[in-house]
């Protein structure tokens, strides 16, 4: 996933805190808490970011990312809630450039 990414410290900072926020909105501290301790034990880095209490959620922007065989591409991210239901949400990623959206419709054309 590192070198998927044009800027690691940042998307894993990102992904910590909305981690975070999705556990307390979900009410679900208690019960992630094994994991975080568990990731805390084995990722000094994790450990860092966590204790920073950075608290971040999903909306909308665009997220570029390095595809190992697609090369450089960028995806417009939109979040949403679902009614009724605090402990989901549904990210949508779309192709930003009709270039984009061709590298993804030749990959799955290529595969089985």
């Amino acid at each position: 996933m590192r070198a998927a990414q044009y800027d690691w410290d940042s998307v894993a900072r990102f992904v910590v805190a909305a981690f975070r926020a999705d556990a307390a909105r979900a009410g679900a501290a208690a019960e992630v808490q094994p994991l975080v301790d568990e990731l805390c034990r084995l990722s000094p880095e994790f450990a860092d970011m966590w204790q920073d209490n950075d608290v971040r959620s999903f909306g909308e922007g665009v997220k570029h990312i390095r595809h190992p065989v697609l090369g450089p591409i960028a995806f417009e991210q939109s979040a949403f809630a679902v009614d009724g239901r605090p402990d989901l949400s549904m990210l949508v990623y779309n192709p930003v450039t009709k270039e984009d959206a061709e590298k993804i419709r030749g990959l799955m054309v290529t595969q089985p």
